[in-house]
Parts: C-alpha cells; sequence; structure tokens
C-alpha cells in the first residue's frame, strides 16, 4: 500500500506514545484518522490538537477488551468515512514483572484482556470490512521485543508472543485467500510511552486492592518520574511511526524498531533447534539508543 491520501485509517490505543504517533503521521499523509482509547479526556484532548493542525480525525471512545465496544468504533468509522484501509491495533498495558508465579488472576485477565484481546475483537471486527471493500489496505498488530525473546515479565511476553503468533496466522489466512489486504507485526523495543502508567486505565473489577507504595499509580510524583525515565530512555514515538509508514509501503511483516534484538532471536533459535535449554539473555539487547541507563521499571 503506498496510496495513503484521502484513505482512513483506524488506530486503537491513539492519545499518547505509539498510537499518537502513528495516528499524527497518518493525518499528515492525508488520511482521515480514527482515533480509539479508554481515555476520554485525553482523547478529546489530542482530537482538538489534531483539528487545529486542520487533520480530518475523529476521536472514539473505546476499550478494546470489550467486543461490543469495538463493534461501536467500527460503526462510528464507516458512518463518518465509508471504509477502513489502515487498522493499527495498538493499545497496550503492563503489568510489572514479577516471577512468572506470582500475577494474580486478575493481572491475567486485565493484561490479555487489553493486549491479545484487543487484538482479536479488532480482526474479528475490522477483516470482515476491509475485506468486503476488496482494495488495498494494511493491519499492523503491536506487539514487542518482548514478543520475539523470552525476557521481561512473563505475563507481558506471553501476551506480546500470542499477537505475533496471531498476525503470523492472519498472513497466511489473507495469503491463502488471495486478499489484497496485508498485514505487519510491530515489534518495538524500549519507546518513550506512558505504558509504565497503564495502571491508571485499570477496571476496578480487576485491581487487587491498593497499589504498592513502589507503584507509580500510587504517587503522582514517583508517576512522573517513571514517566521522564522513559522519555531519556526510549525512542521517540515519531520516529516509531515513521518505521510503520515504511514497514506498510514495503508491505513488511516483521517491523522492528531495535535490529539488536535480532541476536536475541538467533540465540532462541539456535536453542530450541538444538534442543537445549534457553540461554542467559542480558539486557539490553540494543532495546534503547541510550545504552548507559538502565531501563525503568515497568509497573
Amino acid at each position: 500500500m503506498r496510496q495513503f491520501e484521502g484513505k482512513v485509517a483506524v488506530v486503537a490505543g491513539s492519545v499518547n506514545g505509539i498510537g499518537r504517533a502513528q495516528a499524527e503521521r497518518f493525518a499528515a499523509e492525508g488520511m482521515k484518522v480514527v482515533l480509539a482509547d479508554v481515555e476520554r479526556d485525553a482523547l478529546d484532548a489530542a482530537v482538538q490538537e489534531l483539528h487545529r493542525q486542520e487533520y480530518d480525525v475523529l476521536g472514539v471512545r473505546t476499550d478494546v477488551s470489550r467486543p461490543a465496544s469495538v463493534e461501536a468504533l467500527a460503526r462510528r468509522a464507516r458512518d463518518a468515512y465509508g471504509k477502513v484501509h489502515i487498522l493499527c491495533n495498538n493499545a497496550g498495558v503492563g503489568a510489572g514483572a514479577p516471577s512468572a508465579w506470582e500475577y494474580s488472576v486478575k493481572d491475567w485477565q486485565w493484561v490479555l484482556g487489553v493486549n491479545l484481546m484487543g487484538v482479536v475483537h479488532g480482526l474479528n471486527t475490522f477483516v470482515p470490512l476491509m475485506l468486503d471493500q476488496d482494495e488495498e489496505g494494511h493491519i499492523v498488530n503491536t506487539a514487542s521485543v518482548w514478543g520475539l525473546v523470552p525476557r521481561g515479565g512473563a505475563l507481558y511476553g506471553v501476551s506480546k508472543f500470542a499477537v505475533v503468533r496471531l498476525t503470523e496466522g492472519l498472513h497466511y489466512d489473507l495469503y491463502e485467500r488471495g486478499a489484497k489486504l496485508r498485514c505487519s507485526v510491530l515489534c518495538p523495543g524500549a519507546i518513550a510511552t506512558r505504558i509504565a502508567v497503564s495502571a491508571r486505565n485499570r477496571p476496578a473489577e480487576l485491581r487487587e486492592g491498593e497499589p504498592a507504595p513502589d507503584d507509580p499509580a500510587a504517587d503522582p510524583a514517583r508517576r512522573e518520574e517513571v514517566i521522564r525515565r522513559w522519555q531519556e530512555f526510549g525512542m521517540p514515538p515519531s520516529e516509531v511511526a515513521e518505521i510503520v509508514l515504511e514497514g506498510i509501503k514495503d508491505e513488511r511483516f516483521y517491523i522492528l524498531t531495535h535490529p539488536g534484538v535480532l541476536e536475541g532471536v538467533r540465540v532462541r533459535m539456535e536453542d530450541i533447534l538444538a534442543q537445549r535449554n534457553p540461554s542467559p539473555q542480558d539486557f539490553p539487547l540494543g532495546l534503547s539508543s541510550r545504552p548507559d541507563l538502565a531501563p525503568p521499571r515497568l509497573a
């Protein structure tokens, strides 16, 4: 897909970080953009800012963990613009990195509900519509480098490994159908986003009492400090958006922001082929443009 002007993009998880940068980059290409996010006030502010830049955008509050909410998003997009040509399933949350057995059932429900089922709901809702259009289109599912190598928190990694495998399956399904629709899996490294404080959007019914004292959700000052550290440590989202745009143009399936992770992929594949135990993979595997900084704690 190389012609963007006048086409329509839907971006889930679009009020900040990668999603916001994608929305703005698509708009700059002359696309009509539907911004979808669970944070209503931030969504309204993002839409207003893009309107001030004279971009044609629409904001729809969406909880991607709920299929009915994603279906409502699709209706709003179709009612406003008629079609959808690019879908970015970008919404994501993190729940820290304790030992694998220390996550609660509610942790699993929350993270998988957004990171995995949000993508599932996006595909179930939008792919039939996009296929019926019989036009060029592209789907970008956001996973992570932790969906390619066995590092990071187990829960977050499970959700992202699942997104990689789901998108690989989607690729084969579209190919066998002879569809004009293409897909990519975005596997970013350390990016200057607010995912480290995603607990701010955790539903009350999936919380485990009060936040721990060291959880950024418990202390606004601590939260701002974590955000500041991610801004220093991570790649600017605008750079990710440019990489994604070029990946769509090239019909590239695996879209990486930090090629250093490929060494970790090689080690993992060699472990599997040799049927040996997983090898240690020391951080950072080239995941940050600031190797002098330690990665901020996810919460």
